[in-house]
């Protein structure tokens, strides 16, 4: 493999706008018109390295990580290190086209991997196909919907399940989800869905800022703990976060006095910027609250070997700021205006300047499949290798937090 090659990823959406799976996918081989077996090989050995634990338990859960594969990886060592009912594997229909290419598919649906068929004409979709796949990649027509709708509706009847790809609107999201598909959304998860109807602070958001500043401004412990009283729910939610997987501390946390004392005012200042984001209502929270929570987990590693421990959770915080404006609907300078945050974290949210910017730049630009990915990593030194580990213990960081929403 060479040592330039980013991971990138595409979330898979339900109808509900659950993140139910990823693509994941080395950027250079994006719009690759031939897959590279080695390559390919690369990505699978590395993804079931850093998504498994010692044991070999898949990390993330029910989430399934569909992969573009060819018939000749079959024998790849890569390959044998996935968790088969995690793993969808991605096959153009010109893979179907010979005995040996499908005694492959065959083999592999045996051994309990999903199958993927794409660049295939619905219409005109062979039956025999059926057994052998699991998923069925569609492009969606909107100008034609009710026709789609037909055939969409006899291949339910096979159990294969279908995925739209190139989905490039919240209307096109909806009808794929009226039709009772999952969805490959891109960039769209970003783009705020229209006529949200809060926008916002909400009762218990206005709670966790005002527990925030009270923090920037080393409030007593009394204080903080006599506003936490206030709201239950709140008091309970934090307390769960932080005894969840994700915090890894070997002592379970039993009050806000406890929390402080273990972990004092800059974790806690960390943990709320979380629940600030997670009390969020807007209507495309799910996704957007997982995209946020792997954006500032993921800035936080890439900065970690760089900084103190408290810039790594400014750092965290920056990450999860820099997609609350659409998360409550209201503009980045309305969400700076409600809480006064440090000048190099307003930095990094604002021009993505300042010693937190450029990590905050690299963690999006991943996830954006941006070029800029590799000029990023290589000003700040971080080897592709680092910045590609960083990447998917976010995900699995992120999956243990959303566990305990």
């Amino acid at each position: 493999m060479s040592d330039v090659k980013f991971i990138v990823r595409e979330p898979l959406l339900d109808p509900s706008q659950r993140v139910i799976g990823f693509q994941l996918s080395w950027q250079q081989n994006a719009k690759a018109a031939e897959l590279d077996t080695t390559e390919l090989s690369a990505l699978m050995s590395f993804v079931a390295n850093e998504l498994g634990d010692e044991d070999g338990k898949f990390l993330l859960d029910d989430s399934l990580i569909f992969l573009e594969a060819v018939p000749g990886l079959l024998q790849a060592e890569g390959l044998r290190q996935l968790s088969p009912k995690n793993t969808v594997l991605i096959f153009s229909k010109r893979y179907f086209a010979d005995e040996a290419s499908i005694a492959a598919i065959k083999e592999l649906r045996t051994a309990g991997f999903g199958i993927c068929l794409k660049n295939a004409d619905i219409s005109a979709l062979e039956r025999s196909f059926f057994p052998l796949i699991t998923h069925f990649e569609v492009q969606l027509d909107s100008s034609n919907l009710a026709a789609q709708a037909k055939m969409y509706a006899a291949l339910k009847q096979s159990n294969v399940q279908m995925v739209a790809r190139n989905v490039g609107n919240w209307q096109d999201f909806d009808a794929c989800a009226a039709l009772g598909l999952s969805s490959f959304v891109g960039k769209l998860h970003l783009t705020p869905r229209p006529n949200v109807a809060q926008k916002g602070l909400n009762t218990t958001q206005t709670t966790i800022l005002q527990l925030m500043e009270m923090i920037r401004k080393n409030a007593d412990i009394q204080q903080l703990e006599a506003v936490v009283k206030r709201d239950a729910a709140l008091a309970y939610k934090l307390l769960r976060y932080i005894n969840s997987a994700g915090f890894g501390l070997r002592t379970e946390v039993q009050s806000l006095k406890h929390a402080v004392t273990i972990l004092g005012y800059s974790p806690l200042y960390r943990w709320l910027s979380l629940l600030l984001a997670t009390a969020s209502t807007s209507g495309n929270s799910p996704v957007l609250l997982e995209t946020a929570i792997v954006r500032g987990r993921f800035a936080e590693i890439l900065g970690q070997p760089f900084m103190s421990k408290s810039d790594a959770e400014n750092l965290f915080v920056a990450g999860m700021f820099s997609l609350l404006d659409r998360l409550l609907g209201i503009p980045m300078e309305e969400v700076l205006s409600t809480i006064q945050l440090p000048e190099p974290v307003v930095d990094a949210l604002v021009s993505r300047s300042g010693i937190y910017g450029p990590f905050l730049a690299l963690a999006e630009a991943c996830e954006l499949n941006s070029m800029l990915v590799s000029s990023i990593a290589e000003t700040l030194k971080i080897a592709p290798v680092d910045v590609n580990k960083a990447h998917l213990s976010a995900l699995v960081w992120a999956k243990n937090i959303s566990a305990a929403a």
